[in-house]
């Protein structure tokens, strides 16, 4: 690792494969145990939590403590110690043996977080088969060129990380997504030019139904684009289909969903980072019902992950995805989605979500009838007093307007046109004077806004 490629990952921040330590202490084999049990990755010594460099020196005493700690986890580990400015970086290699071990546990590393793993955990990595996961694998068309440098920079902005002149090469290599030959499939899903000409699974589709089958199409999206884009577009998607109710908090108003939409992002973060993109032919699937939002990734759970275990231990499919997307802080720190799902809902008065995980994993979110009965009520009422108000408009700027020029004005059938006059006159907010023909209309005063 030379200077520049520290100050990447500087900017960049922890992550899966990156941790700050201000100082040294010898609990620095939890960390070096959790990245042998992940991807690897580097310590900097000498930095602290917000990036800032405080320093530390690698004298001939420290060197030793930290080659005596890499030998004493189970297995060793071989680590290289070296000091570059004001730090000391520790890079620590992927295990061949897993799972490793030090005194005090097993550990692994969970976004930017190292976790001590319970026994479902290491009995899970145990069970796992040394086949290379599909993210890590890459495919044989794809090369640098094919690399969009603006959704890099889409991808750094929303990150808030400042790369500079960086090169794409060496951005990527920084996130753990390439290496000096290939970009792994993890980088083509988040920065690929034209995804679908080389992963073609990499698709959303976003539908919404009229009435609880799926029988009525009213609205459809297909979304072949980076996983990103894939997240932002099915936020909006969902944003638009929801019914929505405001509240004003102080000075602030607050638009509140029938549906939390921090139960549905994590669920859209989850169906993303953990589907199993190695099934070709499938996609991840958003649908909307008048009585429920699904949301549907190929997959299941991740191999090892019974039900029983089921939102009690997080296991990633994907943990490259994963950090990807704890950078763009669409993740917290620590796998507890599931649970922070059902609070949501809970806290919001509704149903708990129901999950199925046979082959795909499917998560159901109920809506409150009630929340869609006032939500329907106070949307008619708004169109109705903009109606009253347009007719009004109309009436003053011509007090002998007919009926019919009234309706073209308003966009509304004569009927209706009818109908809101009629009420009008009853509220006493409008009067006609004459007869129907020749006579004209009047807005009384105090009865109606100006």
């Amino acid at each position: 690792m030379d200077t520049e490629q520290l100050k990447l990952l500087l900017r960049e921040g922890e992550g899966l494969t990156v941790e700050f330590k201000e100082r040294f202490t010898s609990r620095i084999d939890e960390d070096m145990i959790a990245f042998a049990n992940a991807k690897g990755g580097a310590l900097l010594l000498g930095v602290r939590d917000d990036g800032s460099v405080s320093g530390e020196r690698l004298t001939n005493d420290l060197k030793a403590k930290i080659n005596s700690i890499a030998r004493n986890c189970k297995p060793s580990i071989s680590v290289n110690a070296s000091q570059i400015g004001e730090m000391v970086v520790i890079e620590v290699p992927e295990g061949t043996e897993k799972p490793y071990s030090c005194s005090s546990g097993y550990y692994r590393r969970l976004n930017g977080n190292t976790q001590k793993m319970s026994h479902d955990e290491i009995r899970v990595m145990f069970r796992e088969s040394d086949v290379m996961p599909f993210e890590e694998k890459t495919s044989k068309r794809f090369t640098f060129e094919n690399i969009s440098r603006s959704k890099i920079l889409a991808f750094t902005k929303e990150a808030g990380i400042h790369i500079g002149k960086t090169s794409t090469i060496d951005f990527l290599k920084s996130l753990k997504v390439a290496d000096d030959q290939v970009v792994k499939n993890a980088g083509i899903f988040f920065f690929a030019k034209k995804i679908s000409n080389y992963l073609p699974q990499s698709q959303m589709t976003l539908v919404a139904f009229k009435g609880t089958e799926k029988f009525h199409i009213f609205d459809r999206r297909d979304i072949q684009d980076d996983l990103l884009t894939q997240f932002n577009e099915a936020i909006d998607f969902l944003m638009k289909h929801l019914n929505v109710r405001s509240e004003i908090e102080g000075l602030n108003r607050r638009d509140i969903y029938d549906i939390p939409f921090e139960a549905l992002r994590e669920a859209l973060v989850n169906a993303l980072m953990h589907r199993d993109y190695s099934i070709t032919g499938t996609q991840v699937n958003v649908e909307v019902y008048d009585n429920r939002v699904e949301i549907i990734n190929p997959g299941g759970l991740a191999p090892g992950v019974s039900k029983k275990a089921f939102g009690n231990i997080s296991v990633r499919r994907n943990e490259l995805i994963a950090d990807l997307f704890f950078r763009l802080h669409k993740v917290e720190r620590i796998g507890m989605g599931i649970k922070r799902m059902r609070k949501a809902m809970k806290v919001a008065g509704l149903k708990a979500p129901e999950f199925e995980t046979d082959g795909f994993f499917q998560a159901i979110f109920y809506r409150s009838p009630e929340f869609a009965k006032v939500t329907t009520q106070k949307t008619r009422e708004k169109t109705r007093e903009k109606t009253r108000e347009k007719i009004l408009a109309a009436v003053r700027d011509n007090p002998h307007i007919a009926t019919s020029e009234i309706s073209k004005i308003v966009g509304l059938t004569s009927k209706g046109i009818e109908w809101n006059i009629k009420k009008l006159k009853t509220e006493g907010i409008l009067k006609r004077i004459g007869p129907d023909k020749g006579g004209h209309w009047k807005v009384m005063a105090g009865k109606a806004g100006k």
